[in-house]
């Protein structure tokens, strides 16, 4: 494996900071898509931290309505939103008549879960783990059944409103809230 420079992961982590995706680099990941930036929903489970602010700092889920309440704030509608652009908002909105120059930092301290169906030993909703890939996924559920037809499996999208299926290979990226469906096979 070529050894990268310091500085690229110093320059990579800047990236990810400030635009809220992942930048991917061909020596180091073996595969080419890019990984979707990650966006909130119901279920998922936030540590908002306000600097010097012990009261207003805690960890919030986020709800069935898609929002958190934080005190003095309130209600803020976060499902669909990143965890940077949820931090500019709960900034802007503390510095509303509440803080003079707010710190704020959330990062997510439990994922919703994601869900496998089909032709899988054992079905069902389980915890992600951030980098899982469908084969990952397919392990968990206790590996494909001898009916299992691996070549059209798909998935859906846990943010993707439309609930478009659409086919994936065993190396693609899961996200929280994702829905994949091994089909079965009839010959």
């Amino acid at each position: 494996m070529k050894r990268l420079p310091c500085n690229f992961f110093g320059a990579a982590l800047v990236v990810a900071l400030c635009t809220g995706t992942i930048p991917q680099s061909s020596s180091l990941h073996a595969s080419e898509t890019e990984i979707p930036v990650y966006t909130l929903g119901a279920g998922d489970r936030v540590k908002v931290s306000v600097f010097g602010e012990n009261d207003l700092s805690g960890e919030f889920e986020i709800g069935g309505d898609g929002s958190i309440a934080i005190p003095l704030v309130g209600k803020i509608r976060s499902s669909g939103m990143s965890v940077v652009q949820l931090e500019r908002e709960v900034t802007r909105l503390l510095k509303d008549g509440y803080l003079k120059k707010p710190r704020v930092n959330i990062e997510v301290v439990n994922y919703r879960p994601f869900y496998i169906l089909g032709e899988v030993k054992r079905p069902g909703s389980y915890s992600y783990v951030s980098g899982m890939t469908v084969l990952n996924a397919v392990a968990l559920g206790g590996g494909f059944t001898y009916r299992a037809q691996k070549n059209r499996m798909t998935i859906s999208r846990g943010d993707d409103k439309n609930e478009e299926s659409r086919g994936v290979k065993p190396e693609d990226v899961v996200l929280p809230g994702d829905i994949i469906r091994v089909p079965e096979r009839f010959f």
